[in-house]
């Protein structure tokens, strides 16, 4: 695709456009609050999408990189999630005002940038996609938040709603990846990460994978055997984390008259049958698959059979092919506000014939977070190369409430695996 001025003006238009939509429903009060110590305020999220707008395509854009985080109350390493409630935040009135006169100083500068420069940050508009999925990857932030507000439930403003299944899955089926030479990780240069590359090449043996993810009635027949009070399926840091979470359930699912029912913002129902589980942790997802004699995928595993044709030796951006996701590929972009029914997007198909691997929810897998072999942290170590170790899990695929342009194949997030609050489920593997 060319890259015009016009366009970017119009992609930075339109990210903006949907952040103000998710908020549009939210007082003041609840977007200054600390709802919970795993989110800091809305508030802050926009502020922060601003400063970091203005870091990027004001101050650095154009020469050497200043600051990798902007100084100050907006910079997330100076002031972590936990204690951003504290802050002597702006009011809302004057956060909008100054998104509103940041974002008109970065249009002004649009037109005397030149996109076929060789500079790394300007080369095909990276520093401007760099900027749009940070506000993408925000949003999806901006709706946990949601999710875990107190008070009144978000009233989520809904425009669509999920299909109904049109491919018949039987639950727990498998599909066997024939294993070989497979490519890892991309050469792009206009919007990838600095963790997604380089790309390169791995052996890997044959191992079998779900078809689709793991749905709430497999989960719930899990909870129903006792895996939860079962130690012999929990790791010893999966055991020490569940007595000190004691949960018997994914979050927010709760029992009633003897039923589980899910919230979802300002909508409570059963929880369905054929949806994917979604909100649990890494030590769940490990539990689970122990249970029903499986294991997570590593990694290299999830991305091949998301993305490699072993047919034709060649590797694809999406499952379904080279075309960026749109309403009838798969579950993303927020306007459903939920999870699909597992089956409801033919199209999410991948050479290997995994169901699903784009959209709907994020899935854990067995790998920690580390750089590919020759990583080279570009344009800042903060983003990625300091997260990289033990501490962190992967998360592929992206979920219902990730924009189409944060996510392809190759895009890989990353999380504590206690965490719950994100739109987490996961799929099986096993050994051929």
């Amino acid at each position: 695709m060319t890259v015009t001025p016009s366009k970017v003006a119009s992609l930075l238009a339109e990210a903006r456009a949907r952040t103000l939509l998710l908020v549009g429903p939210v007082d003041e009060e609840d977007l200054r609050k600390q709802h919970d110590p795993l989110v800091g305020p809305i508030l802050w999220d926009l502020g922060h999408i601003a400063h970091f707008e203005a870091l990027w395509l004001l101050d650095n854009v154009r020469g050497e990189i200043r600051f990798a985080e902007m100084p100050g109350m907006y910079n997330p390493f100076e002031h972590p999630r936990a204690v951003r409630g504290a802050l002597d935040l702006p009011t809302l009135c004057g956060t909008l005002d100054t998104m509103a006169d940041l974002r008109a100083r970065v249009l002004a500068t649009l037109e005397h940038v030149d996109f076929d420069s060789q500079a790394p940050l300007l080369r095909a508009a990276y520093v401007y996609n760099m900027v749009l999925q940070h506000e993408y990857q925000h949003d999806e932030t901006i709706l946990q938040t949601l999710q875990l507000k107190q008070g009144e439930p978000y009233r989520a403003p809904r425009a669509a709603a999920a299909p109904h299944p049109t491919l018949d899955l039987e639950p727990g089926a498998m599909v066997r990846f024939p294993g070989g030479e497979v490519e890892i990780g991309t050469r792009d240069r206009s919007a990838a990460y600095d963790n997604e590359r380089p790309a390169h090449y791995v052996m890997l043996d044959p191992f079998w994978i779900d078809v689709a993810p793991v749905t709430n009635a497999a989960y719930l027949a899990f909870i129903e055997d006792g895996g939860y009070r079962r130690s012999e399926f929990w790791s010893d840091a999966g055991r020490t984390w569940l007595e000190g979470a004691r949960v018997d359930a994914p979050k927010y699912w709760s029992r009633d008259d003897g039923s589980w029912r899910v919230r979802r913002y300002d909508r409570v129902t059963d929880a369905e049958n054929d949806h994917p589980v979604c909100h649990v942790c890494w030590y769940e997802a490990e539990a689970y698959a122990r249970w029903v004699g499986k294991r997570l995928p590593t990694e290299l595993e999830w991305e091949s059979a998301a993305s490699w044709d072993p047919g034709s030796g060649t590797k694809r951006n999406y499952p379904w092919g080279d075309e960026p996701p749109g309403p009838l590929h798969a579950n993303v972009d927020q306007l459903a506000f939920e999870t699909a029914p597992i089956g409801a997007y033919p199209r999410n198909v991948s050479p290997t014939g995994c169901y699903g691997m784009i959209g709907d929810v994020w899935e854990w897998v067995s790998s920690d977070f580390t750089g590919w072999p020759g990583f080279d942290g570009f344009p800042y170590a903060e983003y990625s190369q300091v997260f990289f170790g033990p501490d962190h899990k992967v998360l592929r695929g992206g979920s219902w409430a990730t924009r189409p342009g944060a996510i392809r194949n190759t895009f890989r997030n990353w999380d504590y695996p206690i965490r719950r609050q994100i739109f987490s489920g996961f799929r099986c593997a096993r050994d051929d």
